[in-house]
């Protein structure tokens, strides 16, 4: 496998960031790396382990001197210029939602479902809930089957970008100052409180960021029909989100064959000791790769078909990041 010549878009952002630590820390073969982002922050010079690397202009990013390009920035920036890399050979691992549901890109967490890489040079990142929640819930799927999956999530302000942490940060200073709180990024003030409210509402009441978690693991499992619903809470914490899963399977489960199966498995770890109080939560799945996985205990409603467990997961990476770099280092054995 030779040496990647690497850009990453969006560099200066918190996803970006995290992709250039990621690819350093897993020691990704980069023979050349160059850093991009809006013109705003064109001139900005970045320490990495390859030595100060100043930012370029994305708009205007030669694709021909790049291998793979990961892209980190929103809106409809990806659209407008994916193909421009495509055209130019260069990979691109898109960061956001918008090829997820193109049936022509494939939708990719290297755990689960490597193989629909195949030859693209266009591969779509899933949504940061609905990785967390994949790879164990994948374990069960393939061992046991799934007839109904209900997710309710805890999604740490960082989903919101750093704008979002920044603001759960300063109004609880308001706060414990004896101030109101004020809120700009969320639809309410965010300290000691808890929000039933990400991204914006469809006409069946679920909120796109339900109905991503819905979309996209019936894609990446290749099951359309997949019974899934989703209820998605912004919830006071910096980073790493949580989620109740419970699950009705085809088959009987058993909590402790369910065990032994995550604990082999990877990108998970198992936390699931309640005499010595060990369950998943934010505070030590934070700036961890492998996903938090407790409370796996038998359901109450859907009996010895019945699962019901908590993960989580810091969304930065393995909900972004991480899986990004994953998928890279997949296509790099591959083809260079």
């Amino acid at each position: 496998m030779r040496k990647v010549r690497v850009g990453i878009m969006g560099a200066t952002g918190m996803v970006g960031t995290e992709i250039t630590e990621v690819l350093f820390d897993r020691r990704f073969p980069i023979s050349k790396l160059r850093l991009y982002a809006s013109e705003r922050s064109v001139g900005k010079k970045i320490k990495t382990k390859m030595g100060e690397i100043t930012v370029e202009n994305a708009d205007t990013a030669d694709y021909s001197q790049l291998d793979v390009a990961f892209f980190a920035i929103g809106g409809g920036w990806p659209k407008e210029n994916a193909k421009k890399a495509t055209d130019a050979g260069c990979v691109v691992i898109d960061n956001s939602s918008t090829f997820r549901y193109d049936k022509n890109v494939p939708l990719v967490i290297p755990e689960i479902n490597p193989e629909a890489i195949g030859k693209s040079l266009l591969i779509a990142n899933p949504n940061c809930t609905t990785a967390v929640a994949a790879i164990p819930l994948w374990q069960i799927y393939k061992k046991f089957g799934l007839k109904k999956v209900f997710v309710s999530t805890y999604q740490a302000t960082s989903g919101a970008g750093q704008g979002g942490m920044i603001e759960l940060e300063n109004e609880t200073r308001n706060v414990l100052d004896g101030k109101n709180a004020k809120n700009k990024v969320f639809a309410y003030p965010i300290p000691f409180n808890v929000i039933p409210h990400i991204d914006v509402f469809q006409e069946n009441g679920y909120t796109k960021e339900e109905m991503k978690v819905v979309w996209e693991t019936r894609k990446i499992f290749g099951n359309p029909e997949l019974s899934i619903s989703c209820t998605a809470v912004r919830i006071p914490t910096m980073r790493a989100h949580s989620e109740a899963i419970v699950v009705e399977t085809v088959k009987p489960v058993s909590p402790d064959e369910v065990r032994a199966i995550l604990r082999k498995t990877k990108g998970v770890e198992v936390k699931d000791n309640m005499e010595k109080k060990i369950y998943p939560m934010p505070l030590t799945a934070t700036k961890k790769y492998d996903v938090e996985v407790g409370r796996i205990r038998q359901n109450l409603v859907f009996g010895k078909n019945g699962l019901e467990f908590f993960v989580s997961g810091d969304q930065v990476l393995k909900g972004a990041a991480l899986n990004a770099v994953q998928i890279a280092e997949v296509i790099a054995k591959k083809r260079f």
